[in-house]
């Protein structure tokens, strides 16, 4: 890679420690730069408030000419990063380039945007159409701009219009009717998505998914409780909005306190072993992390 791609990229790693909002986290890689991982949470008033959403993403080497791609590891080969290493092994890795940016989905569309398959549909990086602003600029565009844009136009309060299709629905009877529904569906795949990350966290950010869930358990669970009695999915608990009695929401009650039992449990062992173990909750935003071999 040439030096002015380097210095690209390095400036993107002042960018992301100096702006970076408080509710997204990043690991970027030492000894393989064109790497980062990101952790976004879901921001409140939304059905996917206080979920963790995992992103993995490469700058390829025509960056920023074009917006950053998608990375993953081959499972069936060993990988190590850590927060503080000494003597790490650089290594060449099997990296399969699929999309623009992968998004860790567990098999689960929990919105227009974010396909079971990793993939992220956004203007901005190219995978949908847009014009002006809204389509990459490798003048203008960051990284930081990315990760802001899956936050806030993505895990947005109204998911079901993100589809353009229905765009011209809003505000009408049967566009909020649907919308509420997509949103008490929406709200159940983030609870499988965060046993998921309970279950299985991405490679050491195994203290920053513990930390999370520890400090949102009870309003994640109040919540729930609270969507169950017919609370808006995304609306504040002391609103006190509830929907009209109908089939839809009986059928949401009846899996959302099957997932609130699951998540309980899980939540409460995790505590129990955080209890145990007297960890402490990493701080940064942006961490810096070195590939190595196991």
């Amino acid at each position: 890679m040439s030096k002015d791609w380097t210095k690209t990229i390095q400036n993107e790693w002042k960018l992301l420690q100096r702006d970076l909002p408080g509710s997204i986290y990043v690991r970027v890689y030492e000894d393989r730069i064109d790497l980062l991982r990101a952790a976004i949470v879901g921001p409140s008033g939304t059905p996917y408030h206080d979920g963790l959403f995992f992103f993995d993403v490469r700058f390829p080497p025509e960056y920023p000419r074009c917006p950053p791609v998608c990375w993953h590891f081959t499972p069936t080969f060993p990988f190590f990063f850590n927060f503080i290493t000494t003597n790490a092994i650089s290594l060449q890795l099997p990296i399969q380039y699929v999309q623009k940016v992968y998004y860790h989905s567990g098999g689960l569309r929990l919105n227009p945007n974010l396909y079971e398959s990793g993939k992220v549909c956004l203007s901005l990086l190219n995978t949908w159409w847009g014009s002006g602003c809204e389509k990459w600029s490798k003048s203008n565009s960051t990284m930081l701009q990315v990760l802001i844009s899956i936050q806030g136009l993505v895990l947005n309060d109204k998911p079901y219009f993100n589809e353009p299709g229905y765009k011209n629905t809003v505000n009408t009877p049967l566009g909020e009717k649907h919308s509420m529904a997509y949103n008490q569906t929406a709200f159940v795949l983030s609870c499988k998505t965060m046993l998921y990350s309970l279950r299985k966290p991405p490679k050491h950010f195994e203290t920053l998914v513990v930390h999370h869930f520890h400090e949102r358990e009870h309003a994640i669970l109040d919540a729930c409780s609270a969507y169950a009695s017919g609370i808006i999915v995304g609306s504040s608990v002391r609103d006190g909005a509830k929907y009209a009695c109908d089939k839809c929401f009986a059928g949401f009650k009846k899996s959302l306190d099957a997932h609130t039992e699951l998540l309980a449990k899980e939540l409460a062992n995790r505590a129990q072993a955080l209890e145990l173990k007297g960890d402490t909750p990493a701080a940064d935003g942006i961490a810096s992390t070195s590939l190595g071999q196991t």
